[in-house]
């Protein structure tokens, strides 16, 4: 039996689905790592502190939840709800970076 072609592989829904599943992954563990390296900063700057606190470990607590979440998830055989998870925190992301890319083109003045 002949191996399937390339398009038969590419249009499976599993394989559309695992792929959609990473690259949504590789996004939240980037979002990850910049909300850890503000939260680092803030640290060493004296900005997050006993006050702030509170807030700061609930944002990590819910980015470890959607990271680990999100994989324990496609683990388990559910690879449809772990991308449902990681679309919780892409969409808005993704939204943001947009936003900031549209500032950095339009280079508006704010006089």
């Amino acid at each position: 039996m002949p191996p399937p072609s390339i398009d038969a592989v590419a249009s499976s829904p599993s394989r559309a689905l695992s792929l959609g599943f990473w690259l949504s992954w590789a996004v939240n563990a980037v979002v990850a790592v910049i909300v850890l390296g503000f939260f680092f900063s803030g640290l060493s700057d004296g900005s997050v502190s006993s006050y702030n606190m509170l807030l700061w470990l609930g944002v990590l607590c819910a980015l470890a939840l959607v990271v680990g979440g999100s994989l324990f998830l496609r683990r388990s055989g559910k690879v449809k709800a772990g991308l449902v998870v990681n679309l919780l925190l892409v969409v808005p992301a993704l939204i943001f970076g947009l936003f900031f890319f549209v500032l950095i083109l339009a280079n508006p003045s704010w006089h």
